[in-house]
């Protein structure tokens, strides 16, 4: 399945709802919805995104979901079962995350505290370090556990698995999001 840049340009402020089912143990928070995300309805979809890699290597999953697409049935129960939900800091698709401004990250950081209330998950782990700094207004913070928590859950704040994200690979990413899934007892 492709798409033609004017094709995804179609999708450009479209959002796609939350991938999360009852009992949510480990949330994953990204920054907000690419534009082939939008398209396919899939969260972290664009073909080269290594999110879903990193999950399975992690033992996160099991198996690779077919995510470059939309995800079938099969696939996000998989998800679900495994205890993993998907959300975002901000709702609207972009072409690239340096299109949002630091009020809509900011309002989005807000808003991300009575999803968490909501699904009350164990850990919430945002991928997108510089994303969280603006959106939770922590200029300072490094990668890794956080000492404030969003809606009294353990937070993390991670590496962003998109392809631009030079610096890490899908091992040093299985590794990162590791942690936060050991906490929310996803992983012994």
């Amino acid at each position: 399945m492709g798409y033609s840049r004017a094709e995804l340009e179609t999708f450009r402020d479209a959002t796609i709802p939350d991938l999360a089912g009852p009992g949510v143990r480990l949330l994953f928070v990204g920054i907000n919805p690419g534009l082939w995300t939008a398209a396919t309805g899939t969260p972290f979809a664009r073909p080269g995104n290594r999110f879903w890699p990193a999950l399975v290597e992690a033992g996160i999953l099991s198996r690779l979901p077919a995510y470059t697409g939309p995800l079938d049935a099969t696939d996000r129960e998989m998800i679900v079962a495994a205890g993993v939900g998907v959300t975002n800091l901000v709702a609207r698709a972009t072409a690239r995350a340096d299109e949002l401004t630091r009020d809509e990250l900011r309002s989005g950081a807000a808003a991300l505290e009575a999803r968490v209330a909501a699904l009350s998950p164990h850990a919430v782990a945002v991928v997108g370090l510089d994303a969280y700094r603006r959106g939770f207004d922590r200029p300072k913070a490094v990668a890794g556990r956080q000492a404030e928590s969003i809606g009294g859950v353990p937070t993390w704040a991670l590496p962003n698995p998109s392809g631009l994200n030079a610096h890490d690979t899908v091992s040093s990413l299985a590794r990162a999001y590791a942690a936060p899934a050991r906490a929310a007892g996803i992983l012994a």
